[in-house]
């Protein structure tokens, strides 16, 4: 992919990325998605230290979603790309496709974010920032964000967590990565061994802190699983993953 705004970059799947299958995790895969993006921005002059520095606001990423063809296995060589799609008023898209040496893509991902003031937390309109504002890649994930629920019984609840100190990111909130690990304790090692994912899509809907408690419901509709997570009344993050059939 020819374009000045594609961050592309071989890796290797380390032991720090795997789980219990030996292949890259589910959340490790959203990890290095996320790590990759980061990368992007700062070869783009648009990343976080930049903004915190130059304009006092800060990235918040609300949605990911991500496709998966193959996961990677432990210590196999991949391409790693990630490129801007759009600079549309308060949020921007950006899209990462990983892909085999061969050039086969295994997992590709869109991540919507947006800037908010450090003071008021207020959204900052793209445009007015350091971000590229044309000549953008062809997008190469069409497909929407969905609606994920939050509708859960009593019934559905599955347990809960008080946030600790290594939940915490440099916001010095819950890190995002920390609530897909905690949502996907759901299921059991054996099943998530014997069933591969097929797509995943995480909100992030609101904050939480160290000594909050978080509580975590799940319902299963086929290959379908949902799963919020509530501080007190409060739904910080939803999931929904499908696995194959």
């Amino acid at each position: 992919m020819e374009n000045a705004l594609v961050f592309s970059q071989e890796r290797t799947i380390s032991s720090a990325f795997i789980d219990s299958s030996v292949k890259m995790g589910i959340a490790q895969s959203v990890l290095m998605v996320q790590d990759n993006l980061t990368e992007c921005f700062s070869k783009l002059g648009c990343d976080g230290l930049v903004y915190r520095e130059k304009y006092h606001a800060f990235w918040v990423f609300t949605k990911s979603k991500l496709k998966f063809l193959r996961r990677p296995d432990w210590r196999e060589k991949i391409v790693a790309s990630t490129f801007p799609v759009d600079n549309a008023g308060f949020k921007v898209h950006v899209q990462t496709v990983l892909q085999d040496m061969k050039g086969n893509t295994l997992i590709k991902a869109n991540q919507e974010a947006c800037v908010l003031d450090m003071d008021k937390h207020r959204p900052v309109k793209i445009s007015t920032l350091n971000y590229p504002k044309d000549n953008f890649p062809d997008s190469v994930f069409d497909e929407p964000f969905e609606k994920i629920c939050t509708d859960f019984s009593d019934e559905d609840f599955k347990f809960e967590q008080v946030i600790r100190a290594q939940h915490i990111d440099m916001s010095h909130h819950m890190n995002n990565i920390e609530y897909i690990k905690l949502a996907l304790n759901v299921f059991t090692d054996d099943f998530l061994l014997a069933h591969e994912p097929e797509s995943l899509e995480v909100h992030y809907t609101g904050e939480s802190k160290e000594g909050q408690t978080l509580r975590v419901y799940a319902k299963t509709v086929g290959a379908v699983t949902e799963i919020a997570i509530k501080e007190s009344e409060r739904t910080v993050f939803e999931m929904k993953i499908a696995f194959c059939s």
